[in-house]
């Protein structure tokens, strides 16, 4: 039960982490929390079913840029998610890299709150 809460509290504040980005970054559009909701769904399937298969297909490249591909990585799944949500919307490949890079420092802050709220195993 703890486990189910905790997932839907993380949801709630990743979706209120989109609408912040839209809110501090002209390039990023959320239409509504709705949106922002479904954009966070999203953003964490692509996360966890594509972004590993791309990071595995682009290590050469990775390792020869010392790591930073990967932030072309995230900014591809944030871009990628703008494009298949209505609602949700990225004005171009920059602006997908610099919400992506807001979203992942909001997403560090959250997850760093959620073991202070939730100690224990995740």
């Amino acid at each position: 039960m703890l486990r189910r809460m905790k997932l839907i509290v993380r949801w709630l504040l990743l979706a209120a982490a989109l609408l912040l980005v839209a809110y501090l970054y002209p390039g990023v559009s959320v239409g509504s929390f709705g949106a922002a909701m479904i954009a966070a769904l999203v953003l964490g399937l692509l996360n966890t079913l594509l972004r590993p298969v791309l990071v595995l297909l682009t290590l050469p490249v990775t390792l020869l840029t010392l790591g930073l591909f990967l932030f072309v990585i995230n900014a591809a799944m944030f871009y990628l998610a703008a494009h298949v949500l209505a609602g949700f919307t990225v004005s171009g490949f920059g602006a997908a890299l610099i919400g992506s890079l807001l979203y992942s420092v909001c997403g560090i802050v959250i997850d760093a709150a959620m073991e202070q709220i939730f100690p224990g195993k995740r």
